[in-house]
Order: structure tokens, then sequence, then C-alpha cells
């Protein structure tokens, strides 16, 4: 208990998935939350959850392809809170599964838009109330095709290899001012993104089936599984990793 006590965390794309885990693990050890989606219903249900619990958290609508919606929400959490310790930028969309010269510009962009634009303009607020308040970590969601390809979904695998040079550049740019910046790149977790993915294929047992044989541990993650591990980049545990890439794929990458 009390890992993550006192600090103020933003976390994108908090109300469903490996967001929301996040979002209620953080609270469990301690930490004011301010959870992000654009998701209102189901994320003002976590907050008022967390609330119950003994936690504290508060909701707020963000889209964060939209600078200007960043900018006004991060200022909104300083009021409330003073500061901003931890930023996780786990936002992100799956985007369109075409070969790459199929791909028009439109939906490029839209990816790129989330995954990596949404990651700039999230960090580049947090970094200032981070300098003041003496130090942070930045926690940037990545993926397994941050390291490695395959041969679907081009601007996906394109946005999380920028997320994963981004956060060694960072890590570099802010290390004197004791701000962390490190990647988590989970494997296939169990989460409404992948679940739907599948089912615009077909068959959904089949296809988690065939995403577990992909996996030496024999199983697909669960969204806690990343949880833990954003957990332990948040907290003082973690005071000498920067720079790094959490891997927590099942083995995906080891193979």
């Amino acid at each position: 208990m009390n890992r993550v006590k006192d600090k103020v965390a933003i976390v994108t794309g908090g109300a469903t998935g490996i967001g929301k885990a996040t979002c209620m693990l953080l609270a469990k050890e301690g930490a004011l939350v301010a959870i992000t989606d654009i998701k209102d219903d189901e994320g003002k249900a976590i907050a008022q959850s967390i609330k119950n619990s003994g936690g504290e958290a508060e909701y707020w609508h963000l889209d964060v392809s939209k600078e200007s919606e960043v900018e006004q929400v991060f200022t909104e959490v300083c009021q409330q809170w003073k500061k901003i310790d931890v930023l996780v930028n786990n936002a992100g969309i799956g985007g369109v599964n075409k070969p790459t010269h199929e791909i028009t510009e439109v939906e490029w962009n839209a990816v790129m838009a989330i995954n990596v634009n949404g990651v700039f303009f999230c960090t580049k607020y947090a970094i200032p109330a981070m300098i003041d308040a003496g130090g942070g970590s930045i926690i940037n969601l990545s993926s397994i095709y941050g390291l490695v390809g395959a041969p679907d979904y081009p601007p996906y695998h394109a946005s999380k290899g920028a997320v994963s040079l981004m956060s060694k550049t960072d890590a570099l740019l802010y290390a004197k001012h004791k701000i962390r910046v490190n990647s988590v790149h989970p494997g296939f977790i169990w989460t409404p993104m992948v679940e739907n993915n599948l089912k615009q294929q077909g068959d959904v047992e089949a296809g988690r089936k065939e995403l577990e044989r992909l996996h030496p541990i024999g199983h697909i993650g669960e969204p806690d599984d990343i949880a833990y591990g954003i957990l332990y980049l948040a907290s003082e545990e973690s005071k000498f990793v920067t720079g790094s890439e959490l891997v927590i794929d099942g083995g995906y990458t080891a193979r």
C-alpha cells in the first residue's frame, strides 16, 4: 500500500482496459488520479468507484489530439491538486488494417493524431508542472510493435515506434530536472480494443486462441499485468530507471 501516496497522476485513455486498471491501482496505492478520456460515462463511473473505495479521483473529458484541450485539462488538474507528479500516456487507437499502399492520408493521420501527437501534447504540458514540482515520471504506452514488426496495421506500428524513441529523447532532455521518462511495451492484453479487432475478423474465441499461441507463456495478458508495471515506474522504487523499455509480453518478443 501507499507506493505512490499523495502523487498526482494523470492517466489518458483512463476509462477502459489498461487505462482503467491503471487508474484503479494508482488510486489504491495512494495517488490522486486524474482520469481522462472521451468516454465520459465510463470515466465518471471509475472516478466514483475510486471515491467509494476511499481513494481520490476526478474525471476530465479529454481528446488528446487537441492541444487546446490538453492545455486546459492539465491547467485544471494543477489548479485542483497543485502539481503533477505522474503522467501515463495511455490513450491510443489501432487504426486501419490495410497494406501501406492502400492507406489514405486521413486514415494515417487519424492514428498519428492520437498515438503520437497526443503523447507529445500531454508531455509538453506536464513537463513545466513537473519541473516546478522538482521531478516526475512520464510513462508512455508503446507496444511490442514498437520493438518488432508484423505484416498488419502499419500506422499503429509506426506510431508505437515513434513513442519508443520519443521516450528516450525526453528521458535525456529532462533527466537534469529529475523527470524520468520510460516506455511500456505490452503484448496482447484482453482489452475492449483487442476484443473489437477480433470481432471484426470473425470468430472471437478462435482469434483469442491464436493470439494465446503467439505468447510462449501460453496466454494473453490482463490489464492488471500492465498496470503493475506502470505502478512500478510511477513509484520511487524506479528512481534509477529512465529511458528504458519495460516489456510485459508473455515472452512474445523473446522468440
